[in-house]
């Protein structure tokens, strides 16, 4: 089997690793020898791992993926452009397609590409595009293909979890930490992707068409990032009980509706995600029969995704060689309920004038907008005081309706962090 890598960052170098040390059992296991053609890189004269032949590199793209000697593309590229054209044209060739690449796959195009591999007869695979290492995909696929999925929830990115970890257990403020992040290699030298929930945002779009058969654009999911956090909202978690975690969660609304979000949210200490530490990541399965599961395990860096991509090489070579496909059921166009229509519990922070009469004051505005209150904390800080409530179940639309009365309190100072909280019981 003949397989073109496009991409040699990274997961592009480990990949071809992989081949070359495992070779004698990744041929056992997808029944054909895999033999490494070309690998499409940027840059020639950049400077590659001992292990890739440079005899193989190559910056002509097309001619690579349209060879008819090549029978699978393996797209390492990232982004939109030029991967999605070279994707399309690799399909359209008729050739099996592995990739890793979420922000494509949550496009508009990607809805079109998974359209044209099962026109075309090959595989669109991309177990790599969500959990790095975590067979997630496969599972949803697969094992639970008979499973009616109610909600799945999960930290599907390790930056985020990383600096959220070194925020609770150092108290480490945001900046000192994601400075920390990047100089490990955890974070990127621009962020946004991570710290403002775009990365998670896609991937949440991947999993509504996978686990609940929708297409979900990743423009279409709600998004909130970490940024607006600090070490004091870790304490407020863990003095009420709970985890500071960034949370890509995708459920059932009703029979016909998807409710697709990525924001914080405070999980119960007893909660099997708040135990996932530093840049790990972990998916939370909810099924009407299976009951509660959880896939555990590294969600990025080169040689875990590159595990993932030589799963999927080994499923699309089986695939080839039976002449069949991976299963590509029919999706539907999504029906996203509306942000304000989903309930949660929620912490909200407000700086307050520390006077007779403020709390009163306060409470009245939630209660007007049907919002009760669990707990509340008061803390002076010198000039005035801080308030922390933690409420019961109530509508997004009535927080905000709450937040924007509060805003315009005049004892009110500041409208702090408000958190939604995720894994305990819906009804609280």
């Amino acid at each position: 089997m003949r397989v073109a890598v496009l991409g040699c960052g990274n997961v592009g170098a480990a990949l071809v690793g992989i081949l070359d040390a495992r070779s004698e059992a990744i041929t056992t296991q997808s029944g054909a020898r895999i033999e490494l053609v070309g690998v499409a890189v940027g840059d020639l004269s950049k400077a590659r791992p001992a292990g890739v032949p440079t005899r193989l590199l190559t910056t002509d793209t097309r001619s690579l993926v349209t060879d008819p000697a090549v029978d699978i593309v393996v797209e390492l590229i990232g982004g939109l452009e030029p991967a999605g054209e070279l994707v399309r044209t690799a399909l359209e060739h008729g050739k099996s397609v592995v990739t890793a690449n979420k922000a494509l796959l949550a496009s508009p195009d990607g809805v079109a590409l998974r359209s044209l591999a099962r026109d075309q007869g090959v595989d669109l695979l991309y177990e790599a595009a969500v959990a790095g290492a975590i067979p997630l995909v496969r599972a949803l696929r697969q094992s639970l293909t008979g499973e009616r999925i109610e909600r799945v929830m999960g930290i599907v990115n390790g930056t985020t979890n990383y600096i959220l970890t070194k925020m609770a257990e150092d108290g480490a403020g945001y900046d000192e930490v994601l400075a920390d992040a990047q100089a490990l290699g955890l974070a990127e030298r621009d962020p946004t992707a991570d710290v403002g929930g775009h990365d998670a945002a896609a991937k949440a779009a991947i999993l509504a068409g996978v686990a609940f058969g929708y297409d979900v654009a990743g423009d279409d999911v709600f998004c909130e990032g970490i940024t607006a956090l600090g070490s004091s909202d870790a304490a407020v978690a863990a003095r009420f009980g709970y985890v500071l975690k960034l949370l890509a969660i995708v459920e059932r609304s009703g029979d016909d509706q998807l409710s697709v979000r990525v924001h914080p949210a405070m999980v119960p200490v007893s909660h099997p995600l708040a135990g996932v530490r530093d840049a790990f990541n972990a998916v939370f399965i909810e099924g009407e029969a299976a009951g509660e599961l959880m896939l555990y395990g590294q969600g990025a860096g080169g040689l875990p995704t590159a595990s993932a991509v030589t799963g999927d090489l080994i499923d699309a070579t089986r695939n080839l060689l039976a002449g069949t496909t991976a299963p590509t059921p029919d999706r539907r166009p999504g029906r996203l309920r509306p942000l304000g229509e989903v309930r949660s519990a929620f912490t909200v922070s407000l700086e307050v004038d520390d006077s007779p009469g403020v709390l009163a004051q306060v409470a009245a505005v939630f209660g007007n907008h049907r919002i009760s209150i669990r707990t509340m904390e008061q803390e002076e800080t010198g000039e005035g005081a801080q308030l922390v409530f933690l409420t019961h179940q109530a509508r997004e639309a009535d927080m905000q309706g709450t937040l924007r009365e509060l805003g315009g309190l005049r004892p009110v100072r500041r409208v702090g962090s408000v958190v939604r909280i995720v894994g305990e019981d819906r009804r609280a």
